[in-house]
């Protein structure tokens, strides 16, 4: 199911992309997407592996051509002069491997603006927040692949950019540095900067986006703000943990089944009071029971079938 993804006023809007069709080999991987990212919010742009997000990116900042369609930066197609508003993580890691932390970082700052002291001041404040100010005279080659990520993250967000894009800017942190990182992102939009995030963690998804568009086969599948998107999917589900065998029930289809805790999908019109009812009569012991609107991960396995795809585009 595509979904027509409307888009605002361009003066609303800090990327503006309109009828954006891509095509490598005239095999099309974006057909005819629209939307827009609004002046100081942040914005999810989610998909499986192979779904566009990355070959989106790359054509808004000029990276590839684009086959069809307006992508826009700030009322304009994306130009290098236009770089120091504007910090890009990318998925692949971009750094000088064989020099020391600071040394790279303060190069970074002063091809933004900064002088070499306020590059350096920057960059060692910036250790310190993320637990790495003992690492600034290492070698980056030196470092583990967490460390060079929080390394990249801190050049991508020198010199506070009007416009931050993140790709997959958690991937492969363990639960404290993603937490860590995910209060930076916060920071950076409290201090006015608008943030536009590829990820596949529908955690961060719920904790930071105002708005996302999931994307399924290079089009919109999903399109507006969380409870927009998950009146989009409707329905309610079921959450519990039990003992005993779910019975088979035409009020529900099972979602997620995990040891003794389980999701349900309750089909349109249903009472969860029903629902509850026939699993107690069938023997389930039930622990605890609640029900509300699907999580984004519900929605990214209905809208996926719980199958990701090989290689990204």
């Amino acid at each position: 199911m595509a979904i027509s993804a409307v888009t605002a006023s361009t003066s609303e809007s800090i990327v503006h992309i309109q009828g954006f069709r891509m095509e490598f080999d005239e095999h099309a991987v974006i057909r005819d997407l629209s939307f827009d990212v609004r002046d100081g919010e942040t914005f999810g742009l989610l998909g499986a592996n192979g779904s566009g997000k990355t070959t989106t990116i790359r054509a808004l900042l000029g990276i590839y051509r684009p086959t069809a369609g307006l992508l826009h930066v700030n009322g304009r197609p994306f130009q290098p002069e236009q770089g120091g508003s504007l910090g890009y993580l990318p998925e692949e890691r971009g750094l000088y491997k064989k020099e020391s932390v600071i040394d790279v970082m303060t190069y970074f700052g002063k091809l933004k603006g900064l002088s070499k002291h306020a590059a350096t001041s920057w960059s060692m404040g910036y250790l310190e927040r993320v637990g790495i100010a003992d690492k600034a005279k290492v070698r980056v080659d030196k470092l583990s692949g967490g460390q060079q990520q929080k390394v990249q993250l801190g050049v991508t967000i020198m010199s506070d950019p009007e416009l931050l894009i993140l790709d997959e800017p958690t991937k492969g942190f363990d639960p404290v540095n993603r937490r860590l990182l995910m209060g930076i992102i916060e920071e950076r939009k409290a201090a006015g900067s608008t943030v536009l995030m590829v990820t596949h963690q529908m955690d961060e998804v719920e904790r930071l986006c105002d708005r996302v568009l999931l994307l399924k086969d290079g089009e919109a599948a999903a399109y507006g703000t969380i409870p927009d998107v998950q009146a989009q999917y409707g329905g309610t589900t079921a959450r519990l943990t039990f003992t005993g065998d779910l019975p088979d029930s035409v009020r529900y289809r099972v979602t997620r089944l995990e040891n003794n805790s389980a999701e349900l999908d309750l089909d349109e019109g249903v009472d969860e009071v029903d629902v509850l009812r026939d699993l107690i009569e069938a023997g389930v012991s039930v622990r605890s029971f609640t029900t509300g609107r699907p999580s984004m991960d519900d929605i990214f396995v209905r809208v996926y079938g719980g199958h990701d795809e090989p290689g990204e585009v």
